[in-house]
């Protein structure tokens, strides 16, 4: 393949919509599996007539084409080293909705979610709710008979699909339904392939319904009706490339209830699980404790799950009804039955919409959640998917545990336990030809075992590169003669998805993580102390679930959510990083462009470190990027300016006068335009005003005061740029009867330094500060922050910058966010009632690493009504709003939802912030002044009212 000649005939085909840079090959290369498949181009049609012409194009010079919606396969189905056609940026919009005939009529880049959430204007949904529903879009669900955890009462996609529009291999287009094509010669070729295989499709095919591996050619028997609309579903874009689907929807209950029951191991949990959903369970949904064990040990976790029934293993069981009665005593009675039959069960009925989300994101986070074991060890993909009719559950579970343990391999298990289909990660050891022939080994067995069971080796996410290869052990030789014939009616030159299903690639080949390259070997400056010091491991943490493609849940990653652009996803700029390391597609190392265009992004929100299912942070990796790709050589002159800042406000500070000076120099447009210019800062940007006098000066003539010593964090913003804030805090605390002193000397927590990737500065800027604050530390006193953004470096990087420095994990245990503080003082509160609305924007970083739990219970108690933004980061994000060439991504980013809300607030509204950033971007970007909590906090002092 010519790749030039290649990309040459895509972008004249569709021009302006075809990318080949590395960074955006590198971000492709890899799904939510353990393969790798580096495409030539990625393309993002926005029509069928776009689609028409990439096919084409490439099938004249034989490039294989692949279609990738979310990218969320765990089997390697939307990979491919041809031209990958990415839907879900373009064409992604619903067509039309008809309640009457309850059907849908979408292209295939419709997120899921979207679609649910259309529907249900008309009380309608689309069934299939695979756990990845807020980013995995329709036209992959088709691709790879996605199901869910409603497939109990609802059934496949498969079973939802009306009807479908594809494009050919040769570019020709097709719609297929439930009584044939529009092409008379392809459905009488198709009849003939029936007519002489009718025993072994009836006898093989179609025994139970999570049997989705292979094509779904029972669909094509005339019993059945020679559904070609269905037999299509799960055919992975081997066939043709779906451009429009026409899908079922079905009737939303109106009140549902949530059955938990626990058990005493999963082997009884399996047991039951066939009994409940006959017994009329809209979901019968199993984990094990090692999923919870799993979830526990990540940071923020340990009470996760504490609601659960006791037990060893749960099931979920769903029950609907008319009212909120009928459902609730439609899941206890699931429960009682579940207890009665198994001895030691216990249970839990939750109806509160809150409580039962909680609880099913426990469950939903599993496919994330266990790609890192409790004790910290890796777990893979592999052997995901299988599925075995339900009754068989029980013993399948006992010998596949039994032949996980004869290769002395652990797996944690969940899955959809009522209809037989389970995912398993496995702590397969991928790096070393060994352990990639182990993985083959025990793979190999799996297909045979579950064979055995009666099963299938897919039960609902496709057979994919992990699979294809297995259709031999559980199909007849005749059964996948069949398959051939049918993928080579459609596509004769093999040029659709190769590799997968027909022709497979062996289970072992092109191993993401696997041996056989060149890895970039590098000591980290951070202690990376979660992935044993390997900047590798802490990359490969990703395994490519995609909950950072969520557009309208969750904080993380803002720059996606306004870009819609993978290489902009945590998952796309850890793609570039794997590849960096690599060295094979991005070949600079730690010099790689590619690498920091992926990065350029990144605000450094860390909402990835708290948000992703394994706590990828992405912006410890920028920062560590940055270190090592600009170590001895000139860097932005942003990084002078804004990552040195705490050095010049202290300089100006120092002068008295100077400050006021500087402000009314600033203010004359020619010199604000030739400082941001030589500063490197974005021109349109406002420039900070410094404060005539710094917090240090203003507090050093206050009275001394009786009471127990606190320390309070005179970080660079609330010192240089905002004092006013400082004052509150300590006003605050006085009248809570507290001591309230500065450290000694200039202490900075070295976060500028940090985010722009000066890791030496940060370290001995965290260094001095720690000595200065000795003194306070071995007096056991506590440190307290007023920045979010400090505070985390305090509580969180100081450790990991300087790993083995006692004073930094004992500073890292004495510091309190100041909500936290005022909310665990033991004694009454001298507050009175404010009684006032408010919009409040959390800082990403205490969403992230912390909890603004403490903040709304005090504001709640001073009567503040509280609408809280709910979509992240301000945009703003410290130097990130300041640097060139990231104004609109950060406008955007305010324009989702805070924006919009300061400008329809009364003017009588608070607006929260106690993020400097945060309050800057609101001052610069509306009309409106954002206060911090301990200026709210100072002005209820004095408030009138009942006091508490």
């Amino acid at each position: 393949m010519e790749v030039r000649s290649v990309v040459g005939d895509l972008e004249r085909a569709v021009p302006g919509k075809v990318r080949v840079d590395p960074t955006s090959l590198a971000a492709y290369g890899s799904d939510a599996s353990i393969y790798r498949r580096v495409p030539a181009a990625v393309v993002e049609p926005e029509s069928e007539e776009d689609v028409v012409r990439v096919v084409r194009a490439a099938a004249a010079s034989g490039v294989p084409v692949t279609a990738r919606g979310g990218g969320t396969s765990v089997a390697g189905n939307a990979i491919g080293s041809g031209a990958v056609l990415d839907f879900s940026r373009r064409m992604d919009r619903i067509l039309e909705i008809d309640p009457d005939a309850r059907t849908a009529r979408v292209q295939p880049g419709v997120v899921l979610d979207d679609l649910r959430a259309a529907a249900a204007e008309h009380g309608l949904t689309f069934a299939p709710d695979p756990s990845t529903h807020s980013r995995c879009t329709i036209g992959g669900m088709i691709g790879n008979n996605a199901c869910g955890a409603h497939s109990v009462v609802w059934g496949t996609t498969a079973e939802n699909v009306v009807a479908l529009r594809m494009i050919r291999a040769d570019g020709s287009p097709l719609t297929a339904t439930a009584t044939g094509s529009d092409d008379p010669e392809l459905d009488a070729r198709l009849r003939d392939l029936v007519a002489a295989n009718l025993a072994v499709l009836r006898t093989e095919l179609g025994r139970f319904r999570r049997q989705v591996s292979g094509y779904g050619l029972q669909n094509l028997l005339p019993e059945r009706g020679f559904d070609l609309a269905k037999a299509l579903v799960g055919s992975e874009s081997t066939c043709g490339i779906v451009t429009e689907a026409t899908v079922r929807l079905v009737p939303v209950p109106a009140a549902r209830a949530l059955a938990v029951i626990g058990f005493p191991d999963v082997y009884r949990a399996a047991e039951v699980a066939p009994e409940l959903a006959s017994a009329g369970a809209m979901t019968v949904e199993g984990m094990g404790a090692d999923l919870l064990e799993a979830l526990r040990s990540r940071p923020g976790k340990q009470d996760a799950g504490r609601e659960l029934p006791s037990g060893r293993a749960w099931l979920y069981c769903e029950a609907g009804g008319a009212t909120q009665d009928e459902a609730e005593q439609r899941a206890a009675e699931l429960a009682r039955l579940a207890t009665g039959r198994i001895a030691g069960a216990e249970s839990l009925v939750v109806t509160d919409p809150a409580r039962t989300r909680e609880l099913w994101r426990i469950r939903e986070g599993g496919a994330g959640i266990v790609t890192r074991l409790a004790d910290g060890g890796e777990a893979w993909p592999g052997w995901e998917d299988s599925a075995v009719p339900p009754e068989n559950l029980a013993d399948y579970l006992r010998d596949l545990y039994a032949l996980l343990d004869s290769h002395g391999l652990r797996g944690v298990p969940f899955g959809h336990f009522g209809e037989g289909c389970l995912h398993l990660r496995v702590d397969f050891r991928l790096g070393t030809e060994e352990g990639l022939a182990a993985y083959r080994s025990f793979i190999t067995e799996a297909a045979r075992l579950v064979a055995a069971h009666g099963g299938s080796v897919s039960g609902e996410h496709g057979d994919g590169r992990a699979r294809s290869e297995l259709l031999r052990h559980m199909y007849s030789q005749q059964a996948r003669d069949c398959f051939a014939e049918f993928k080579r009616l459609f596509d004769p030159r093999g040029l659709l998805n190769p590799e997968v299903l027909v022709d497979p690639a062996p289970i072992d080949a092109g191993v993401r993580p696997g041996p056989g390259h060149r890895a970039l070997e590098v000591t980290p400056v951070h202690a990376l102390s979660r992935d044993g010091g390997s900047f590798a491991a802490a990359v490969n943490r990703c395994v490519g679930v995609g909950s950072c493609r969520n557009l309208d849940t969750g904080s993380m990653c803002p720059s996606f959510k306004v870009t819609r652009d993978e290489v902009y996803s945590t998952r796309g700029r850890a793609r570039v990083l794997a590849e960096m390391l690599r060295g094979e597609s991005v070949v600079d190392g730690w010099r790689s462009t590619e690498a920091l265009d992926a990065l350029d992004l990144c605000l450094s929100c860390k909402a990835c470190a708290g948000d992703c299912p394994v706590n990828v942070d992405m912006a410890t990796y920028k920062a560590e990027f940055l270190h090592q790709h600009y170590r001895g050589r000139v860097r932005p002159r942003a990084h002078y300016s804004m990552g040195r800042l705490p050095v010049w406000l202290r300089l100006v500070s120092a002068v008295p006068g100077l400050a006021a000076a500087s402000n009314a120099l600033l203010a004359l447009r020619p010199v604000s335009s030739l400082v941001k210019r030589v500063g490197g800062i974005e021109s349109r940007r406002e420039m900070i005003r410094f404060a005539p006098r710094s917090l240090t000066r203003r507090l050093r003539r206050r009275p001394e005061r009786g009471g127990e010593t606190v320390v309070l964090w005179p970080d660079t913003f609330t010192n240089h740029l905002s004092p006013e804030v400082g004052e509150a805090a300590v006003e605050v605390l006085e009248a809570l009867g507290y001591r309230v002193v500065l450290p000694e000397g200039f202490v900075c927590c070295g976060l500028t330094w940090h985010s722009t990737g000066q890791l030496d500065g940060a370290r001995e800027v965290l260094e001095r500060s720690l000595s200065s604050l000795a003194p306070h530390l071995a007096a056991g006193r506590a440190v307290i922050g007023l920045e979010p953004s400090c505070t985390v470096m305090l509580r969180d990087e100081a450790t990991e910058l300087l790993p083995g420095d006692g004073r930094a994990r004992r500073l890292a245990e004495r510091t309190r966010t100041f909500a936290e503080f005022v909310a665990e003082h033991d004694g009454p509160l001298p507050f009175g009632r404010l009684d006032v609305a408010a919009i409040a924007q959390v800082h990403c970083h205490q969403e992230a690493k912390g909890s603004w739990d403490p903040d709304r219970a005090l504001l709640e108690r001073l009567g503040v009504d509280l609408d809280v933004i709910s979509a992240g980061c301000c945009g703003l994000a410290g130097n990130f709003g300041f640097e060139p060439g990231h104004w609109e991504v950060s406008q955007a980013c305010a324009e989702r939802e805070l924006y919009p809300k300061l400008r329809a607030a009364a003017e009588d509204t608070l607006v929260l912030a106690d993020g400097f950033s945060c309050r800057t971007q609101i001052a610069q970007g509306t009309e409106r002044r954002a206060t911090h909590l301990a200026e709210v906090l100072r002005d209820a002092l004095g408030s009138a009212g009942r006091q508490f």
